[in-house]
């Protein structure tokens, strides 16, 4: 055992300060102490980041450094396999210990078992955390002891016991002090000299082009930016959530999601505050409170199937769609699709804004998606993987959790006759046509694309290959 060694914070989607149950433990510890940072695309299982991911990445792990820097602490920074990465690590600080929060995907389970057991055999105190969801998947089941596959009894379990934990404050050092040296952490040598590499040299900005200006001028990645948005939805925008939510015109939304997917915000940081000011609204106002934490149980209920079904991004959760007749790729079609030119004014709208911001609203991922995979015939995995690549929130369990549903194939999903007509959802949530031209400057005039489809020709299409699949499936009737 080595209970004097320095500690070790490996920080993987959890890039704070504030509310961060591995660092908040190893301050408790007392030793001086290293956060670290591995960028791990290369494990077996691990699904590299795409374009946009890697570009919010770059710039949230700059803010963390600089704050990590304002406290007296350093961010370390490496790149490789984490079970080399990090066994490397312990060996050059002498760490007695190595804290983290945990990931639910199968193959980031697999690699965090391995690190455990190996640094528990080589006597380095080693411990895992909840930090990252309200409830741990595996303490909610159903009465008969199976997991939940429909959000509102899921929903009603999480929120029947005690409410989530208060969050954890930010600690006001990181410059702990090691044995008669109450100089701190960086006097310590093996931390002073510890190497990290260079953030540039990894290059996940963009360049040969640089097509990320549109990010950033949408966004401010990192833990101090989540907190100023939390606040400013609380104040402005929450007690009309309930009612504006829908509208992709209107500021509405909370914008947490890439906030929440790299864990510059906790979903305990976001729950508290909100029921602080819920208890301060009535009526409707309160009741859109309410709303808002319900999508957030949503994200949770992502992660519950994620964790029971690890292959959720390229498996049908229900079996019997894989016997789906899609028909051969129409690449035209799905280019069409990618780059916001199907002449359908509320996909093209969320296509483009996606391309140039990172992010769609939630309403206009459900048309877009639904049009892919429901006018276009073209299977919700190749959709999947664009968001995966053009999202800032690119998030391992919402995004197939969120195509599976709208495909019909998931949890809790949509029937698949459930088809988004994308010209009635624009007249409903843009009457004014605001978001489109928002985002599409030449609708309406002769340089707009025509419709690639036929919307009435491909629902019925759609729902005769439905048909197909019942026929040879008999348990999706039961969906």
């Amino acid at each position: 055992m080595r209970p004097e060694g320095p500690s070790v914070v490996w920080l993987r989607d959890d890039l704070r300060l504030g509310d961060n149950p591995a660092l908040t433990a190893a301050v408790e510890r007392g030793r001086p102490l290293a956060l670290v940072y591995v960028l791990d695309e290369v494990s077996p299982g691990i699904r590299p980041l795409g374009g946009a991911a890697h570009w919010w990445l770059h710039q949230s792990l700059a803010s963390l450094a600089a704050d990590t820097a304002a406290l007296g602490g350093r961010l370390l920074l490496r790149r490789g396999a984490a079970a080399t990465v990090i066994g490397e690590l312990v060996e050059e600080l002498g760490a007695g210990a190595v804290f983290w929060n945990r990931r639910y995907g199968a193959a980031e389970r697999d690699v965090d078992t391995r690190i455990k057991a190996s640094l528990t055999d080589a006597g380095v105190v080693a411990h895992s955390f909840a930090g990252s969801l309200l409830f741990e998947p595996w303490t909610i089941r159903t009465g008969g002891g199976t997991p939940y596959t429909v959000f509102t009894p899921f929903w009603r379990a999480c929120t029947a016991g005690p409410p989530p934990r208060a969050p954890y404050p930010a600690p006001a050092s990181l410059d702990l002090p090691g044995d008669g040296d109450p100089s701190g952490d960086l006097a310590h040598p093996a931390l002073a000299g510890a190497h990290s590499e260079d953030l540039a040299s990894w290059e996940l900005e963009p360049h040969g082009p640089d097509w990320a200006d549109g990010l950033r001028e949408a966004w401010t990645p990192g833990e101090d930016a989540a907190q100023q948005s939390l606040a400013a939805f609380l104040d402005d925008a929450l007690p009309q959530y309930g009612t504006e939510r829908d509208l992709p015109a209107q500021q509405a939304t909370s914008r947490l999601s890439p906030h929440l997917r790299w864990g510059e915000i906790s979903p305990h940081q976001i729950w508290h505050a909100t029921d602080v000011a819920r208890r301060g609204l009535t009526g409707a106002a309160a009741t859109s409170a309410t709303r808002f934490l319900t999508e957030v149980g949503w994200r949770e209920f992502a992660y519950h199937v994620l964790f029971h079904a690890p292959d959720l991004a390229t498996a049908n959760l229900r079996p019997g769609f894989d016997a789906f007749p899609w028909p051969p790729l129409d690449d035209a079609a799905l280019t069409a699709w990618r780059r916001g030119r199907t002449g359908f004014r509320l996909v093209d709208a969320g296509m483009r804004e996606l391309w140039r911001t990172g992010s769609m609203h939630n309403r206009v991922r459900m048309v877009t998606a639904s049009f892919l995979i429901k006018n276009l015939l073209i299977d919700w995995r190749l959709g999947e993987q664009w968001f995966w690549d053009t999202l800032v929130d690119a998030d391992p369990a919402s995004n197939p959790f969120g195509w599976q549903w709208v495909a019909g194939s998931g949890a809790d999903a949509a029937p698949y006759f459930r088809v988004f007509n994308p010209e009635l959802q624009a007249a409903k949530f843009d009457p004014n046509n605001e978001y489109v031209r928002q985002n599409v400057p030449e609708w309406g005039t002769a340089a707009y694309p025509q419709p690639i489809v036929d919307l009435g020709e491909t629902r019925r299409a759609a729902l005769a290959a439905y048909e197909q699949v019942k026929a040879a499936r008999p348990e999706v009737r039961e969906l």
